[in-house]
This record gives C-alpha cells, structure tokens and sequence, in this order.
C-alpha cells in the first residue's frame, strides 16, 4: 500500500480489487500536464511491459494499447469482421503550467494550459516537475487571467525555500520535505499545478488528487487491457484499442492528431469501429458521486451516437442495475466529440468528479475557499463499475448492428393490438 494513503479495508469497496487500487494510485501519483505526460507514460508503459500486453507509441507520442506496433493496429481495424473494434480513449494529461523564463532567482514565470480556479490564486500552493520526476515546490503571484476570464494565463510561482521543497525521485503517496529548489534548471524544463497535501489520498471511499481528470479514465484502460491479454492468450487478439491521448486539455491535440493519421479509417467497409470515451467529468445533478457511473448520453458539443448507446445503455441495465446513472454530462467537452467530428460511432462513460479541473465547486480537505484551488475527488464504487462497464462492452455477440431490435418488436407489438382502432 502507498504511503500517504489514508482510508478504510479494502473490503468495504465492492468490485475494486487490492491489485487495481494499487494500479490506480501509483498512476494518481504521476506528475503530468499538457505536452508533458511522460510520467504517466513511462508508469503505464512498465505495467503494460511487465503483464505481456502489446503496446506502441504513435507518431504523437500517445500509447497505443492492444497491438504492438503499427502493422498490428491495421491489421486489427483491417480485419473482415461484423464485431466491430472497440476503441477505449483517455487522455494523459490534466491542466496545469510550463516554465517560461526565469525571472529572478527562485520567481519563476509560467503559462498556463488548459482549465483553472479564477479566484483565490496569489499564495497558491503549487508543485514542480521535469522529466526526471519532482523538483520543487512554490507559491503563485502575479497571476493573469485569459481574456474571457475563465482560466489562468501567466503567472509567477515563488519557489520555496530549501526546507519546503518537494524532492527528486519523491515516494508515490507523498511529496518529501527538505530538498534543493530547481533554481539550476532550465525554465522551459520546469512544468507544474496546484499541490496539496499529497500527489492522492484515500478518505473512506473518496480519492482525493491534484489530478483525477482523466487519470482515472487512463487507469480503467490499462486495467481492461490487463483483463483482456492475462494468462492465457487467445489464437486471435480481441477487438479492442486503447487510445492514451496527449494534450487534451488545450483541445483534444493528441486524439486529432491521431485520427488524421487515417489508420482507423482504413476499417471503412471491412469492419465496424465504435469509440468509448472514458471520462472523469464534472459532476451535475442527475450525476453524482458515489452513485455510479455515468452513462454519458453526450457533452457540452454534442450528443452521442444513438445505436452505440442503446448498446452501452442495456449493457449497463445488465451489469449495474440501480448503480449506475445516466446524463448529458455538458459541464465540459470530450474526445468523443473529436472522434465524432471524424465520422466514428462514439459514446461516453464518465466517472462522476468533484471539484472540476481543481477549482471548489464543492469544497472538502485542502479547499481553503470555496471556487480556490482545490484536490479533486472520485468515488471508489464508481471507477468499479466504470471498471465492470469496459469489460462488459468487450462481450461478443453484443446487437451493435440492430441494438433497437428490441425496442422496434414491443413498438410493432403495440401497434397490432391497436390497429382495429385505426
């Protein structure tokens, strides 16, 4: 078990297993930020490495999972088959900031990436990063919002005295005290986000971490890839690609990216292709923490595709009947939409989040005021089902090429006992 963990026996938690938790906290406990996932890359890689599971690197730097290299991938989408390839996408990174220039010694100016907190961020706590892992610790000043006021564009981080600062190499569960600031790398090295009082931390079934979004989708495929090639390997791979995206949080780059290479659309005509996308998402009401995960019917774009659905809706009935919800979750967009945007049948499966790209919302430890920085949290019962949902998707035989057969007999059923009032 991680140190820095705190919470309950894992007896309490229905579904989630001893190997899974671990799994899913060592990846919470990644540094990572648009353009710089390399640590939840390199984590992911190993685990994948060390379990036999194919994998390869795109010409974008996202992972690849479930063929190990790009040959296999096309043989996989090119293969005459009406069970159609699942490809399960989340992204790597969460919001966060890049060195720019020093600007004195320890005053570091940063930009900022993605989603943020707009109030309450002069004395921020913040944590530091480069390629080699943690390096230090700061405070932000001066900071500039964007033009429409709804994130951070620059800012000043104060670099923490030695004493304070995080060290190289810290243990997954926590941030060591008492090491050297980063003040002899180079700025541009230098990448970062809101800190607390640890990388993740357990209260009850509550996770809390500077970053759930999406780690937390990242996690529940990795998990599905290791329950798919386990001990013993089928005489055919099964239809099934992980996608680990780069960037999403500055507009889908890594997931773009790859759908303009045209591999997938090589499946047109010899196979079906359906895209899931996993999401930790800003929880709403009618999509609550704690009570399951979340049919994602669309989001702030767009809804999703209706067939795809109706498949990801019964499967949901069958497998967490009264534990899981249904919603547009519009509180942001996703990589569905991008993979809608390039003709691929999609649908969602969101993990209910609290306090939303770390901003407040909804308060809890280490939120000093309320719409400030603030950890974000998951519910342990939720990425089990979400867990339960992949693996039930990946079921043959599943109505992908009529899921409304069903529906359209009890329809034509109604219509013969009323047809003599016609």
């Amino acid at each position: 078990m991680l140190s820095g963990i705190e919470g309950g026996e894992l007896g309490s938690d229905r579904i989630m297993k001893a190997q899974h938790l671990d799994l899913l906290l060592d990846i919470l406990a990644q540094p990572t930020a648009p353009f710089r996932e390399e640590h939840v890359i390199a984590t992911v890689s190993r685990v994948l490495e060390q379990a036999r599971v194919p994998f390869f690197t795109d010409p974008l730097g996202n992972l690849v999972v479930g063929a190990a290299s790009q040959s296999e991938y096309l043989r996989l989408v090119r293969e005459k088959s009406t069970e159609p390839l699942r490809v399960f996408i989340a992204h790597m990174d969460h919001p966060g900031f890049h060195g720019v220039e020093w600007l004195a010694p320890r005053r570091l100016k940063v930009q900022w990436h993605g989603g943020a907190p707009v109030k309450h961020l002069t004395g921020a706590s913040v944590w530091l990063a480069d390629s080699h892992g943690w390096t230090g610790s700061g405070t932000l000043a001066r900071v500039k919002l964007t033009a429409s006021k709804r994130t951070i564009d620059t800012a000043e981080v104060r670099i923490d005295a030695q004493g304070r600062a995080i060290a190289k190499g810290a243990a997954r569960g926590r941030m060591p005290e008492a090491a050297d600031a980063p003040l002899d790398l180079p700025a541009s090295t230098l990448y970062g986000g809101f800190r607390f009082r640890a990388p993740v931390w357990r209260s009850g079934k509550k996770l809390y971490t500077k970053a759930a979004d999406d780690l937390v989708g990242v996690f529940a495929i990795v998990a599905t890839a290791l329950a798919l090639f386990g001990k013993r390997r089928a005489a055919r791979p099964p239809p099934f690609l992980g996608l680990l995206t780069r960037a999403e949080e500055v507009g889908f780059i890594g997931a773009i990216g790859h759908f303009d290479l045209g591999w997938l659309a090589q499946s047109q005509g010899r196979r079906p292709v359906v895209c899931v996308s996993l999401e930790a998402s800003r929880t709403l009401p009618g999509a609550i923490v704690g009570k399951g995960p979340v049919v994602r019917l669309g989001d702030r774009r767009t809804v999703f595709n209706p067939g795809a659905l109706k498949v990801l809706a019964d499967v949901a009935e069958q497998v967490l009947p009264g534990t899981h919800q249904r919603r547009i979750m519009d509180g942001g967009t996703c990589e569905a939409t991008a993979a809608t945007a390039y003709g691929f049948p999609s649908i969602g499966i969101s993990v209910p989040l609290g306090n939303y790209h770390n901003q407040g919302f909804e308060g809890g430890p280490d939120c000093k005021r309320r719409d400030g920085p603030a950890p974000e949290f998951v519910h342990l019962d939720d990425i089990a089902g979400e867990l339960e949902l992949c693996r039930a998707l990946m079921k043959t035989g599943l109505p992908w090429d009529d899921p409304w057969k069903k529906q359209r007999q009890l329809l034509q059923k109604n219509l013969r006992h009323y047809r003599k009032l016609l």
